[in-house]
This record gives C-alpha cells, sequence and structure tokens, in this order.
C-alpha cells in the first residue's frame, strides 16, 4: 500500500489499483479525493467531513461512502451513498480490508454531546482511530495518531501510542497547530513514544 498523508486527519491510501481516502475534511485538500473508489469517515464533525468537497465528488465519479450512521444528517444529498458501519464489523472498501473500532468520539466537555466515532484498521495494518483513543485488538504496523485536540492531552495520547505499540506512529490531527506548538510535541512523542514517531508534511507519501 501507498500511503498518503493530507493537512490534519486525512489520509489516502492506494492499493492494487484502488484508492481509499479517510476523513477528507475542511482543512485538507479537497484534491486527496481525486479518484476515490471509496471513503471512510471516521465522524460528523466538519474537520473529519467536508460534506460539500463529497457531494462535488460523487457528482463527477461515483464511489462508496463508509461511515457511523449519523453521518447522515451531515450528508444532506449525499447521505443516500452512504453505508453504515459499526463498530465490531468488517468490510471491504476499495479492494482493501477494514476492521472497525471503537463506536464512540472521546469526551471534549460533559456539556458537549458525545458523537459517534469508528476507528479503521486497513487491512491489519495501518491504524486511523478519528477521534479516539480507542486500542485495537490486533497488532498494528502504522498508527496514525491523534496529536492535539480539544479533547486530549499529551499524556493520553502517549499511552495510547504504547499501548497500541507499533512499529510506527505518524501524527494525526494536527491543523490546529503552529510551528512552535510542532516542535514541542514532536521533540516530545520522538523521545517518550517508544517506538519510530514522525509527522509528515501534508502530501507526502509513505509505504505500508
Amino acid at each position: 500500500m501507498q500511503l498518503t498523508k493530507y493537512a490534519h486527519s486525512c489520509l489516502r491510501v492506494e492499493h492494487d489499483g484502488g484508492v481509499l481516502v479517510i476523513d477528507p475534511g475542511v482543512f485538507s485538500d479537497p484534491a486527496a479525493l481525486d479518484g476515490a473508489d471509496a471513503v471512510l469517515i471516521t465522524h460528523e464533525h466538519p474537520d473529519h467531513l467536508d460534506a460539500a468537497a463529497i457531494t462535488r465528488q460523487l457528482d463527477r465519479r461515483p464511489f462508496t461512502l463508509h461511515g457511523p450512521s449519523s453521518l447522515s444528517a451531515a450528508l444532506g444529498d449525499a447521505a443516500e451513498t452512504l453505508q453504515p458501519v459499526r463498530a465490531g464489523e468488517s468490510f471491504t472498501a476499495a479492494g482493501v480490508a477494514i476492521r472497525a473500532y471503537g463506536g464512540r468520539h472521546a469526551v471534549i466537555h460533559p456539556d458537549i454531546p458525545v458523537v459517534e466515532n469508528i476507528g479503521y484498521l486497513i487491512n491489519d495494518v495501518v491504524y486511523h482511530p478519528g477521534d479516539s483513543l480507542v486500542v485495537p485488538d490486533l497488532p498494528v504496523d502504522t498508527l496514525f495518531a491523534p496529536i492535539h485536540a480539544p479533547w486530549n492531552k499529551f499524556s493520553e495520547v502517549l499511552d495510547f501510542i504504547r499501548a497500541v505499540a507499533p512499529r510506527r506512529a505518524y501524527a494525526l490531527h494536527d491543523a490546529l497547530l503552529n510551528d512552535n506548538g510542532y516542535a514541542v510535541l514532536d521533540r516530545q512523542y520522538s523521545a517518550l513514544s517508544r517506538t519510530d514517531y514522525r509527522r509528515l508534511e501534508p502530501g507526502t507519501r509513505v509505504d505500508a
């Protein structure tokens, strides 16, 4: 598989001629969706779901859309394309095997409703947890870890990375940081995560 990291939480996976895109949100480049055969959405928040970009791409080229059933309201007319996913299910998207984990977004604050969130283990190799710190029950080679958000703190994410114990970890969910924040967190995660931790610039491609 070839992975392309786009801004914030967007990831593009290319495998055996198929193109799978995860969490194309409003902070990421809509070009991530070009040629997509399937799209996985972890949850309904706009930094993970750009409904307008999804609709425009569907008008150009049909693809399958997978995610929690609560996405329907946010998707508008594109909701008819949604194939609902629940935690514990396995399915195939763009020719790639997918396992679904979690079920709920991490708590931001007790006054803010908790929405559905699905993490995706891709081909039993790459794990994208969305906005949760749910540890899958299978070994993970490549973890994309949400390093910064209103709902998390450094110690929680560090313990999550250690619990997953991947061969390597890449930064995810980082669009709200500036260069100062990148420098601090990159240094801390690199020193303490007990794995090969890196932050990829948007557009960087790696093999998995």
